[in-house]
């Protein structure tokens, strides 16, 4: 494990001993009331153009199982899966939470992937956020507002090196950072769940840094 770049220091940051990953979860970055009131902004209220982007995934083009919105600095153009983003300008909600999450990880970010899951039915496949845009070892802050959802991370090499999955349920007002040589050796995902388990929404914003080429 790397030395942690939080800037936060009370006890309620969880180091994850992973091998190969720099992991770090705090479970209450926000308060529930203000985790209810950005998750009203940011799914209910309109302020968010939600779309819902086809994508390609060994080489056939799919639906995302999702909702999506990408935005940034004018220059943090990001390509995945065969999608072009450009970003949409920040606005107001967005800048208040991006300060936040900056001064608690010590980190400044140019961009904001938003993901809207709006029930457990919608999900998120096995990837890492290993685009070259985001250069070798990205510092990504995933924040969560609305239903927990259980995020699922395994080693590349688990076949061969017997390190298993692991499982983290992630609380509405968290912050999950993931920092060093985790996106290289490790993927994740937010597998479906019952919607009958998990019938309401949680929007995840995850602030990233795209490298101007």
């Amino acid at each position: 494990m790397e030395q942690t770049p939080l800037a936060l220091t009370h006890s309620d940051i969880i180091s994850l001993p992973l091998t190969d990953a720099s992991v770090w979860y705090i479970p209450v970055l926000f308060s529930q009331a203000q985790a209810e009131d950005y998750f009203h902004q940011l799914a209910l209220s309109g302020t968010i153009d939600w779309r819902q982007e086809p994508i390609k995934l060994f080489g056939r083009e799919c639906i995302q199982p999702r909702l999506t919105a990408w935005f940034g600095d004018a220059e943090a153009h990001y390509c995945y899966s065969g999608l072009q983003l450009s970003p949409l300008p920040w606005c107001p909600v967005l800048v208040e939470i991006k300060q936040v999450v900056e001064q608690a990880v010590n980190t400044s970010f140019n961009s904001v992937l938003l993901n809207f899951y709006r029930n457990g039915a919608d999900s998120m496949g096995w990837h890492s956020d290993d685009e070259p845009e985001l250069g070798s070892q990205p510092l990504i802050a995933s924040i969560s507002f609305g239903a927990e959802r259980d995020f699922v991370m395994r080693h590349k090499q688990y076949k061969t090196n017997g390190l298993k999955p692991i499982t983290l349920p992630l609380a509405s007002g968290s912050c999950l950072v993931m920092a060093g040589t985790t996106q290289q050796c490790w993927q994740h995902q937010l597998p479906k769940r019952s919607v009958r388990k998990i019938p309401d929404g949680r929007v995840n914003l995850t602030f990233r840094s795209v490298i101007k080429f």
